[in-house]
This record gives C-alpha cells, sequence and structure tokens, in this order.
C-alpha cells in the first residue's frame, strides 16, 4: 500500500530529463587563478579531486579517538517524515528535533543499527573546539583553492548511507569535503529559482526559522508534477556529480542542491561556507538575500526563543541549542 504523497509521485509517470555533469579538475592540474576567474568569479560549481592524499583514514574510531566525549546534537528525521509531503512538515533543516549526546553514544547508535532505525543525523557540526579543527590539516583547505574569509569553521556531517538532506541553497560560497564513503549531489543553478518552488517568505513571520524559505516543496527524486509542474523544467536544467573520498566540491552562493549519503556503510564529510568575491556577486545573488530577508522576518521569534533562553536556569545549554538552530 502506498502512503498519499506516493501515490502522486507513482502518477507522475516516468521523467524524462537532461541532467549534466559539472567539470571536474584534478589536484596535478589545479591553478589557483583558473578557478578563480573560470568558477568562483562565475559562481559555477567545480569538482576538485585528489587535494586530500595525505589524510588520516576517516571512520568512526578516528572520530570516536579524537571526539568521543564532547556532546553534539544529533537530529532525529524519524522514519516517516520522507513519506510526508513537505507542505506537511513542522520543521526544517537546522530546526528539526534533535538530542544532544557524546560522539562516543552517536557512534555506539550507528554501530548497534538505532541510529538508522530512527534515521539520526549529526549535521552541521561545528569542529571549532575539537582536535580536528587543527590536527585534520582540513582547515589550510581554503587557502588551497584561493578561498578568503570563512564565514565559519569545519563542520562536520556524519550518519548512515541511505540518509538525505533535501533540496535547499545556502548563503554563502561553500566547499564540501568527502571523507569517507561516498554521496551524490543533485544541483540547480540559481535561475531555477521560480521553478524549484521554495517555500514562503512569509512563512518565516508565522514559523520563525522552523520552516525556511531556502527549502524547496519538492522532492527531486520523485516530484509531484501535478503541484509543481514548472519541476520538470528544473530537472532538464540540473547536475549531478558523486563524491568519493577524497573529492572536494565547490557549490557557489545560490546553486539549489539535495546531498544524498551512498551505500549502507557510515558516510562522512565536512563543509565550510566563505564571504563571497568580487563585491558584485552578493549584490545581484537574489537567492541570497532571500536568505538574509527571511531572517529578518524572523526576528521576533529568533528575539523570543533567546529571551526564553536567558531567562532559563540552564541558560547556557538552552543557549547553545538556540545557537545550532540558528
Amino acid at each position: 500500500m502506498h502512503t498519499p504523497l506516493e501515490e502522486k509521485n507513482l502518477n507522475s509517470g516516468s521523467l524524462q530529463t537532461n541532467t549534466h555533469q559539472i567539470s571536474t579538475i584534478s589536484a596535478s592540474k589545479f591553478d589557483v587563478k583558473i578557478f578563480r576567474k573560470k568558477y568562483l568569479q562565475q559562481g559555477k560549481p567545480v569538482l576538485i579531486t585528489g587535494l586530500l592524499d595525505n589524510q588520516p583514514t576517516w571512520n568512526l574510531d578516528y572520530l570516536c579517538e579524537n571526539l568521543g566525549t564532547q556532546k553534539f546534537p544529533v537530529r532525529i528525521y524519524g522514519t516517516q517524515r520522507y513519506k510526508q509531503d513537505k507542505r506537511e512538515w513542522e520543521n526544517i533543516g537546522s530546526s528539526v528535533e534533535y538530542r544532544t549526546m557524546t560522539f562516543n553514544d552517536y557512534a555506539e547508535k550507528l554501530r548497534n543499527g538505532e541510529a538508522r532505525q530512527e534515521d539520526m543525523y549529526l549535521g552541521k557540526c561545528a569542529l571549532t573546539n575539537t582536535r580536528l579543527a587543527v590536527d585534520s590539516g582540513l582547515g589550510d583547505l581554503g587557502s588551497k583553492l584561493g578561498l578568503k574569509l570563512p564565514v565559519t569553521g569545519l563542520n562536520l556531517w556524519c550518519g548512515n548511507g541511505g540518509h538525505t538532506t533535501c533540496l535547499h541553497s545556502d548563503a554563502f560560497d561553500g566547499i564540501l569535503t568527502q571523507l569517507s564513503g561516498s554521496k551524490k549531489v543533485l544541483l540547480f543553478p540559481p535561475n531555477q529559482l521560480p521553478n524549484i518552488y521554495p517555500f514562503t517568505l512569509l512563512n518565516h513571520l508565522k514559523y520563525g526559522l522552523k520552516i525556511r524559505s531556502s527549502y524547496s516543496q519538492v522532492y527531486p527524486q520523485s516530484p509531484d508534477l501535478e503541484a509543481f509542474p514548472k519541476f520538470s523544467e528544473a530537472l532538464n536544467n540540473s547536475y549531478e556529480v558523486t563524491l568519493q573520498e577524497g573529492d572536494v566540491l565547490f557549490i557557489p552562493v545560490g546553486w539549489w542542491h539535495e546531498v544524498t549519503a551512498l551505500g549502507d556503510g557510515v558516510v562522512i564529510s565536512v563543509n565550510q561556507f566563505w564571504n563571497l568575491f568580487p563585491l558584485s556577486r552578493r549584490i545581484f545573488s537574489w537567492n541570497k538575500w532571500r536568505i538574509h530577508l527571511a531572517i529578518i522576518l524572523a526576528a521576533p521569534h529568533v528575539i523570543a526563543a533567546w529571551l526564553k533562553a536567558l531567562a532559563n536556569s540552564d541558560r547556557k545549554e538552552k543557549l547553545r541549542q538556540l545557537l545550532q538552530k540558528i
């Protein structure tokens, strides 16, 4: 028996799409000047291979050794979430409910299958105050690419194969580094915004940052083309790439992307966000300004949550949780 959403998707018919492949550069042929001129300044994604040949083996044992007793927020997606129409969701992205636990505890849940059963995922967790921020050598990756002024430090993404981070866009340039396992990334250029069907900005007035306009309402792998007919045009302008261990993907601001961990094992990545150059890229990216405007519209909710956290007896933990959701 199929859920109503699955029935709609089955009735959508076979999709005929023209997915494109993004450019690939090997580290041996990488030139910073060419990267800046051809990809950074023009806002085009590119896959760079072979930059991480000297990295240690990233697996659960390695992460437990370096992060074991430190606490992280682990998102709990649940088994039914991706069977629902996204328009029925009550939270998205960083606002998904989570539990705080040590990395050792999370690793045990990955090993014993509990994490898979509940679709638990450690996403966008800052490594700034950990040994890996320095010892891994990944902090030098941006300078190798000629990127300047990081917006964030390194963020860890770790979970079972099969998990999907749904279609969304970011307000800054990003680099996604694949360290264990593989991921499939589906990308849509910024000019496809009208065909992506993002959640409305007005949601932020009612829900704050729980329902974010930087996310699409569509499931790209099984779109309901009756509800979202223009998405077929977006698919014809989409790009797809599979990241293997050691690959680095440059994702320019405004590019919509969905990321799926592949295989049955544990998949580990790190990402980081960077300021935009030249200045014209900051000014003319409507996808970027939509995200900033969303934060402004959500400000009353954020301020109220901040005041509530300050009044809580466990103020430090509540503030930390609030920062994680922002």
